[in-house]
């Protein structure tokens, strides 16, 4: 593998601690987790105590300042043991910069340091049942009554859903402005009208809660809005490019863990009277992951050191979240099969990532949305 010069000694040691810290209070209770459909609160709290959560936001809101290879470090370890149920990346990588870059003084005293103990858990509703991709598709309203929005609407497929105590919500406050009538509302958990429905049950990421939300007649005050009315389409462009590359890099840890796993399988596992691994078929499906894996991993290191620089575009975000998870899916069924059929059963990591991979091609834009931005911006 390609050395990776981005990260500095002192990024490393913090690497060490955040391996360390998941081995012991997430891998032994993963599996329960799934059957449970969603992780143990307490882990929020037991990562904010180490400092896990959270780490770009500066130091007068309760961080410690620091740039984003923290928040990727803390991806890539997550995806690395295939802890697809911890919601760590939503939380750290785009609620908070969300609240940090356009809240107001009183919002980012009050949620961000709550949200670095892990004593409130985040999310942000996008996604409707009739607009995905499409986010100037939005139905859901916020009507200004006096000093408050009543919000009315639903919204599906949101991560940390059922633990959210504060969820960012896209609504519609002038439906007829289109995109320049999109704004963000702060909504907490416990506002009357505000309900979540049940934790939907998916093909792959079972301990992730992800959950429909339903507004009815939802009353928060003015202050809740999210920076400036009518700008919500356009803060969520600015922050788009973060999630995306968070994607990227989960996409390639997760790959990296899928070959090492397969590697050790097809050492061990004997056909026809010798190794796996001594098979051509087998050793030239190796080379050829590993060849791709080692491009992504340059590539999506390359927008690492961009996006720390300032300078990761829009089409270079949305290159590497399609061409990561493209490559993360590809990968993933090549190791199933190497591995032949316990590659199909669950008790191997390989067939709950295969699974847990398939929705990265989907979430934070479709790749085929990937696509066209790219193209756009290429006419």
């Amino acid at each position: 593998m390609i050395p990776r010069t981005i990260f500095e000694p002192e990024h490393e040691l913090f690497r060490d601690s955040v391996r360390k810290f998941l081995e012991k209070e997430a891998v032994p209770f993963h599996a329960e987790w799934e059957k449970a459909g969603q992780i143990d609160r307490e882990l929020w709290r037991k990562a904010g105590e180490q400092g896990f959560l959270c780490p770009t936001v500066a130091e007068e809101y309760g961080g410690v300042g620091v740039d984003f290879r923290y928040n990727a470090i803390v991806d890539e370890e997550v995806a690395r043991l295939g802890l697809t149920g911890i919601g760590f990346g939503l939380h750290s990588d785009i609620v908070a910069p969300y609240i940090e870059h356009y809240g107001s003084e009183e919002q980012k005293h009050k949620y961000l340091p709550q949200m670095i103990s892990g004593d409130m858990v985040t999310a942000i509703a996008m996604t409707e049942p009739a607009a995905g991709s499409d986010l100037q598709g939005v139905k859901t309203s916020a009507v200004l009554d006096g000093d408050e929005y009543i919000i009315n609407g639903s919204k599906t497929f949101i991560t940390n859903g059922q633990q959210a105590d504060l969820v960012i919500v896209v609504c519609k406050t002038d439906p007829a402005a289109g995109a320049k009538g999109t704004s963000l509302l702060l909504v907490e958990a416990d506002t009357p009208g505000f309900s979540k429905g049940s934790n939907l049950e998916k093909i792959g990421m079972k301990a992730q809660d992800t959950s429909e939300l339903f507004f009815q007649d939802v009353r928060v005050p003015k202050a809740n809005l999210l920076g400036k009315e009518g700008m919500g389409f356009a803060y969520l462009m600015q922050e788009l490019p973060q999630e995306r590359l968070s994607v990227g890099l989960n996409a390639v840890a997760n790959a990296e863990a899928a070959l090492e796993w397969t590697t050790t399988y097809v050492k061990e596992r004997r056909a026809f009277g010798k190794p796996v691994a001594e098979l051509q078929n087998t050793r030239f499906k190796l080379a050829e992951v590993a060849t791709e894996i080692s491009v992504s991993r340059t590539f999506v290191d390359r927008c690492l050191e961009l996006h720390i620089q300032g300078k990761l575009d829009v089409p270079t975000a949305a290159q590497v979240k399609y061409w990561c998870t493209d490559m993360q899916c590809k990968v993933m069924d090549e190791c199933l099969q190497l591995h032949g059929g316990y590659g199909y059963m669950l008790e191997y990591p390989i067939a709950r990532a295969w699974a847990d991979a398939r929705v990265q091609r989907i979430y934070a834009g479709t790749n085929e949305i990937m696509k066209e931005i790219i193209s756009r911006s290429m006419l």
